[in-house]
């Protein structure tokens, strides 16, 4: 697994509308990059544009140089991107090992799904010991856990997560920020996070950009962002002021390694 993603001069909406207007952000190859900032601020609707579920009007989508952006899910699929939404995605009625496997359904070999599948049981504790139990049965952190599961069936390289923390106890927020960190260190997937929850969300992520109003106000280490005044104020619906002489997007929160 390799390749970095490079968004740029991003530009998507929804009829006549925008709401991201020129944004642009790299995912280097490996590294956890969370993106926060206020509601409305076009965090989630990167996604799906990176994911291939609303098309681009202007601006590009790269992974190792290859252009994604306007493919259909499908070929984003199978390209190595994988999004897992925010909204609960499980078939309640069917066990916890099924939901795996349906996460293979563009593999064309029905012998490598199942033995993916399998592999998968092996590293999740949680998949292995409940494999037979019905997902409906599942607390919400662990199904957050199989839909994260599920999502390594394609064994992608980028992994988009929607606020994978909505809703949970912070119990199961631990549970599942570990096992985005996890991922990333274990295995090397490059994660792109998008997370109301801005300091347990920064605490696991290595890069991390400030949204607002559709573009990317400021971007840096993570470390750095969690400790920036600015990032309370924008998070906050506050502006963030430029440097004088400076436009407010080319503001950037710099780091040591840039």
């Amino acid at each position: 697994m390799s390749g970095t993603m490079a968004i740029e001069d991003l530009v998507a909406g929804y009829g006549q509308g925008d709401i991201l207007r020129g944004v642009d952000l790299e995912l280097k190859s490996g590294t956890i990059t969370c993106l926060i900032g206020p509601n409305g601020a076009g965090k989630s609707t990167v996604l799906r544009a990176v994911s291939g579920l609303l098309r681009p009007k202007r601006g590009s989508i790269t992974l190792a140089g290859r252009p994604l952006g306007g493919l259909s899910p499908r070929r984003v699929l199978q390209a190595g991107v994988v999004h897992v939404p925010q909204e609960r995605s499980l078939f309640p009625l069917m066990t916890v090992f099924e939901n795996v496997l349906l996460g293979g359904h563009v593999l064309r070999d029905a012998g490598l799904a199942r033995r993916r599948a399998e592999a998968i049981a092996e590293r999740f504790a949680l998949v292995r010991e409940r494999r037979n139990a019905h997902a409906g049965s599942l607390s919400g952190g662990e199904q957050k856990i199989v839909e994260i599961a599920r999502a390594l069936m394609l064994d992608p390289t980028v992994i988009l997560m929607d606020e994978p923390s909505m809703g949970l106890d912070p119990r199961a927020r631990g549970l599942v920020f570990a096992t985005i960190t996890e991922l990333n260190r274990e295995q090397g997937h490059t994660v792109l996070l998008v997370e109301q929850n801005a300091r347990a969300g920064l605490q696991v992520a290595h890069r991390a950009a400030v949204m607002d109003g559709g573009v990317v106000a400021l971007e840096g280490q993570a470390a750095r962002l969690l400790d920036d005044p600015r990032v309370a104020e924008l998070y906050l619906g506050g502006r963030v002021h430029p440097a004088p002489g400076k436009p407010e997007r080319a503001q950037r929160a710099q780091s040591p390694a840039g």
